[in-house]
């Protein structure tokens, strides 16, 4: 290989490099914008974070900061975590602006609504843990309580467990999408998946046990609607699955050939 060709084969790598590099940093100044805008109200965001806990606290009894710089930090750690979560629409427009051109158009018209319904969902689930499973879970902590011992939970330790929550309820509401790749990828299909419902109904009643209190009412609130969302999953994934007809290949074969031509085209002028 001589040198002209070397560097010609080397200078779209360097291209997709920069682009990244260049996407990445919108990604972060999106996020660092954000986080400007809301650390003047960290202290308000986290009282409205702490409410649901608030609510179940006995009379007279706060939350503390055992840490000396906690007061300090942990309302700043919210406000970045929730500019990350507000960002999130951009990062993932900027991932798909940089890899949809490298996709088959078939591709191109199924990933880019998983992508908007996986992060429609992932809110979806935060904002039921928050206004549904949280009065249920602070509620049932706070009356399970010896006699004799003050509920007083340290603001640090209480942000960590409601991010884990977040993240947890965000995750299981990923069902639909879930299933929608296992049939499109071609691992399993929609019948198949529709014989094991019986063991997914109860694997949704085991993850309603381990992530929320040991009550029924707030196990079965987790479990119902994984369950709704796995048979809403089952009933869109018939849409995606693969067509065993050539034409698709032979279509999208003809696609990338186009694609490769225009660009040997490009680079020759």
């Amino acid at each position: 290989m001589n040198q002209n060709n070397f560097n010609d084969g080397e200078q779209p790598f360097i291209s997709h490099l920069i682009e990244f590099r260049n996407r990445l940093l919108r990604m972060v100044l999106c996020v660092l914008v954000v986080f400007l805008a809301l650390a003047s109200y960290a202290n308000q965001i986290y009282s409205l974070l702490a409410g649901p806990l608030m609510k179940h606290l006995p009379k007279n009894s706060t939350m503390i900061a055992i840490d000396v710089a906690s007061p300090f930090f942990t309302p700043f750690k919210l406000a970045l975590v929730l500019s990350i979560f507000i960002s999130v629409p951009y990062i993932l427009y900027q991932f798909w602006a940089f890899i949809a051109p490298g996709l088959y158009k078939r591709e191109r018209r199924m990933i880019f609504p998983l992508l908007v319904a996986s992060t429609l969902l992932f809110y979806l689930g935060v904002a039921f843990a928050y206004f549904v499973v949280f009065p249920l879970v602070f509620g049932f902590l706070t009356a399970a309580a010896p006699e004799g011992v003050a509920v007083m939970t340290d603001i640090a330790k209480y942000l960590d467990f409601v991010l884990a929550l977040f993240f947890a309820f965000g995750a299981c509401f990923e069902v639909p999408i879930f299933t929608i790749v296992l049939v499109w990828t071609g691992l399993v299909t929609p019948a198949g998946l529709a014989d094991k419902r019986p063991y997914v109904i109860v694997g949704a009643f085991i993850i309603g046990a381990v992530l929320t209190p040991p009550d029924a009412i707030s196990q079965t609130l987790l479990a119902v609607p994984m369950w709704i969302l796995f048979e809403l999953g089952l009933l869109c994934s018939r849409a995606f699955v693969p067509k065993p007809d050539s034409d698709y290949q032979a279509s999208d074969d003809a696609e990338m050939e186009a694609r490769l031509d225009k660009i040997e085209r490009q680079e020759d002028e």
